[in-house]
């Protein structure tokens, strides 16, 4: 039996992959600091984050382990710019003005690696906001706090129910982990589901 690790504290990732039917346990320790020059294209950004937060990890994996590892951001392809998570109120209801009326990319790599081989995929959703008032950005933000949201905003909360007017690609993957490709993953890595 193969032991799986998420290395994400996120609790969206945590529900997806339980939803995988696969038992699971969190570690969160790592060694890797998330940052990258502006001479990196902003669609690669994703993956490099994945792969450094794999290669991060605090320790060697054991045979039996896999670890999973994941990065989840927005790009505003006209704007050439990554949105990540907020720094602040007013960053979050920024960001938000910046995706009102438009459409945006929500880009997600995640790498699966054993103690013999790593293996990253990265998934892109095109989302469409509808324009959105003051009062509705700032009433989310005041409602749903979405300070470690990529964006600014989740899919599944009540900006996604008001605003978001079309997708195409993997719902799952702007909650922020394309499942249908990490069951994939998991599969050539041995996993048995």
């Amino acid at each position: 039996m193969k032991r799986l690790i998420l290395g994400s504290n996120s609790p969206r990732r945590r529900e997806l992959l339980k939803g995988l039917g696969v038992d699971f346990t969190v570690d969160t320790e790592n060694h890797f600091q998330e940052n990258f020059g502006p001479d990196i294209p902003y669609d690669e950004v994703p993956r490099l984050m994945a792969e450094g937060k794999s290669d991060g990890f605090h320790r060697p994996l054991l045979e039996d382990e896999i670890l999973i590892t994941a990065d989840t951001m927005v790009i505003c392809p006209m704007k050439g710019e990554i949105l990540g998570k907020p720094k602040d109120r007013e960053d979050a209801i920024r960001m938000l003005r910046d995706l009102s009326g438009r459409e945006h990319h929500v880009v997600t790599a995640v790498t699966v690696r054993d103690c013999h081989r790593r293996k990253t995929i990265s998934d892109t959703t095109e989302v469409w906001f509808k324009p959105l008032s003051d009062a509705e950005i700032t009433r989310y933000v005041d409602t749903y706090k979405p300070f470690d949201k990529a964006g600014a905003y989740a899919i599944q909360e009540w900006i996604g129910y008001i605003g978001i007017t079309r997708i195409d690609g993997s719902y799952f993957n702007v909650v922020g982990f394309p499942v249908h490709r990490v069951y994939e993953l998991l599969l050539d890595f041995g996993v048995d589901f």
